[in-house]
């Protein structure tokens, strides 16, 4: 895969707990915004929010990967939610830095400056991101 370029839809490592989340025992990972779309489906938040300390995030499962993501990481995956995603996951986009922190930070293949995969072995500081930790205001 290191000449080809980085598809989502053979991804999914943005949709996943970042490792240093889970070591730290952060587990709430995806925070709703006031305005996420998501608020005006009420079927769909309770089948993936949960809701703590008066905050609701993206529900997660055994596996620390998002309730609403179908697949397996690496493998064939789509965002079960894809049109009304929170504005936090809106934020990655294929190839970009928190792309690469996020697939560096469970093994797969990171983008080069042109959006191309190439190895992708753990680097320091290639973990973690702004889905988890950094609540939306």
């Amino acid at each position: 895969m290191s000449s080809s370029v980085l598809d989502c839809t053979r991804c999914g490592a943005c949709c996943f707990n970042p490792p240093e989340n889970v070591q730290e025992g952060y587990a709430e990972y995806v925070e709703l915004a006031p305005g996420d779309a998501l608020w005006r489906r009420p079927e769909l938040l309770r089948r993936h929010g949960v809701e703590k300390d008066g905050r609701v995030h993206l529900r997660l499962l055994a596996d620390q990967r998002c309730s609403a993501l179908a697949g397996r990481l690496g493998g064939r995956v789509r965002c079960t939610i894809y049109h009304v995603r929170p504005s936090p996951c809106r934020r990655v986009q294929a190839g970009s830095e928190l792309c690469a922190r996020y697939r560096g930070g469970l093994g797969l293949e990171v983008a080069d400056g042109r959006g191309a995969a190439t190895s992708g072995a753990r680097r320091a500081g290639q973990t973690g991101g702004d889905l988890g930790k950094f609540r939306a205001r």
